[in-house]
């Protein structure tokens, strides 16, 4: 057991200069954790970027969202050296709804990416004390009625979240593609207890399945 903990452990510890605290907005009072600690954190444990890490099947996407408001999606695979890559989906608002009208941000894809990174590294602990203390994401925060709505339509994107692979569980080392085949009835279970990008895949999946109906 500790030694299957022992990369959670290295990973889970956020430096104080690391972090800063969100002060407005919906995300206000919760916890913004530098991306840069994640690049130096990845080529700590792993080595240099394109040799010990590296990221592959990056895919862009806009979706319309609520009163006016685009949406920037990035799906990718983070891989490491000697292990089997971690899948994750990142967001950032394209064109926002502010109290001056609609603003147009030209780093979003940008903060996608990054966004993605992170929820990829959080397979792997990083951040966990900062996520664990928080017990909610940038997801959930909003009411139901404000959240955005994506369809997830990308087919890359669908492509890649039916490959990612439980690490858990009766269906361990299998794809979502292979429990959607041969067990679709436990997919709500594990949905349940799954990792941020394992929930994430499953979404995916479901709305394109949803929009296939």
């Amino acid at each position: 057991m500790e030694e299957n903990m022992a990369l959670y452990e290295r990973m889970r510890v956020v430096p104080k200069e690391a972090q800063k605290t969100i002060g407005a907005g919906r995300l206000k009072g919760m916890t913004d954790i530098n991306p840069m600690w994640r690049i130096q954190k990845l080529t700590e444990e792993f080595g240099e970027c394109g040799v010990g890490w590296w990221t592959k099947d990056v895919t862009f996407w806009l979706e319309p969202a609520a009163n006016g408001e685009v949406i920037a999606f990035c799906s990718l695979w983070l891989h490491t050296k000697g292990r089997e890559p971690s899948f994750g989906i990142g967001g950032s608002k394209m064109v926002a709804k502010e109290t001056s009208g609609l603003y147009s941000d030209d780093e979003c894809y940008k903060k996608a990416y990054t966004d993605a990174i992170s929820v990829a590294c959080k397979a792997f602990g990083m951040g966990a004390d900062v996520y664990w203390a928080q017990g909610t994401t940038k997801y959930d925060a909003a009411p139901a009625s404000s959240q955005p709505k994506p369809n997830f339509s990308n087919d890359n994107a669908y492509k890649m979240a039916l490959q990612v692979k439980l690490r858990e569980g009766e269906h361990a080392g299998k794809t979502l593609e292979e429990v959607y085949k041969t067990d679709r009835k436990s997919v709500k279970g594990i949905y349940e207890t799954a990792d941020d990008d394992v929930k994430t895949a499953i979404r995916v999946i479901e709305a394109k399945i949803k929009e296939k109906k």
